[in-house]
């Protein structure tokens, strides 16, 4: 595996390999790997000729310092990781070598940012736009895999590369989750022991949520979801949507839509939390 730390280093390499005719798949990251992360490159070293991985912690796409500030870092066990796992090329950029001057740019998300994480998160996804079409441009993949936990993430960048005409493929991967249900994410790692037990209660919550929508209303599953969670010690609940999974708008039936998503964020002390959870239509 090669390591580059600069933007002109991996475009030489980048050029000299497209020159050859291959193909290259991108997995963007935060750093701080876990399984998650590796099933995602794992899927795109199975499906491209080169498999390139990046680690940067994007400070435009934080709106909490203190969130930024705390965001692990593990350059060496990330290394090691992706090595084991097949990567071709580690991208680990400074803030400089992907921000050479601020980015003042604005993108236009569409109301797909205006839900959920939008509102809370102001600028977030702005932020998103900004590193990834960075990334994009200098490493031109054919692919990019992103996992489908930031549900709403996967869709903005959708309409991201349509929008702007960016000629990348996006792929989403499912959810990984530990033996126990967690759901996979660099943040668990700031769990103690036992908020994440308490933890525990999301994924189980959702779970069991699946089973409630022939019985009960959207309404109704949505209070039982955010109560249940709710009764948790060290849990609080930020917000519970259930929407269409293509617009991210909410529904009110059942039947509103083919394709419904119950997408969650919670925090488990000062630690934020995501996960969701596919609802098939009621028939």
């Amino acid at each position: 595996m090669k390591v580059f730390e600069k933007t002109r280093d991996i475009q030489s390499e980048i050029a000299r390999l497209k020159s050859e005719g291959k193909t290259i798949g991108l997995v963007p990251t935060m750093g701080a790997l876990h399984n998650g992360h590796l099933s995602l490159v794992r899927r795109c070293v199975k499906e491209n000729d080169v498999c390139i991985v990046d680690a940067f912690v994007n400070p435009t796409q934080f709106n909490n310092k203190t969130d930024y500030e705390k965001y692990p870092r593990t350059i060496e066990a990330d290394s090691k990781l992706l090595e084991s796992a097949g990567c071709s090329i580690a991208f680990f950029p400074t803030e400089s070598e992907i921000y050479p001057e601020k980015d003042t740019r604005v993108f236009n998300l569409g109301p797909l940012a205006d839900v959920m994480e939008g509102p809370r998160r102001p600028g977030h996804f702005n932020g998103v736009a900004q590193v990834l079409t960075h990334l994009f441009d200098i490493i031109k993949p054919d692919r990019a895999y992103f996992g489908e936990k930031d549900f709403q993430q996967l869709a903005i960048v959708r309409e991201l590369v349509k929008n702007y005409n960016i000629p990348v493929q996006i792929v989403g991967c499912p959810i990984v989750r530990e033996a126990d249900g967690l759901a996979l994410s660099s943040r668990n790692m700031r769990l103690t022991a036992e908020q994440r037990q308490h933890a525990l209660r999301i994924s189980k919550t959702l779970f069991k949520s699946v089973e409630l929508i022939s019985s009960k209303s959207v309404e109704e599953v949505k209070n039982w979801v955010i109560a249940e969670i709710n009764a948790e010690p060290g849990l609080e609940v930020e917000y519970y949507e259930i929407s269409n999974s293509l617009t991210l708008q909410p529904v009110s039936k059942w039947s509103d839509a083919d394709n419904i998503v119950g997408c969650i964020t919670v925090y488990c002390g000062d630690v934020r939390l995501i996960d969701n959870i596919q609802y098939k239509k009621s028939v």
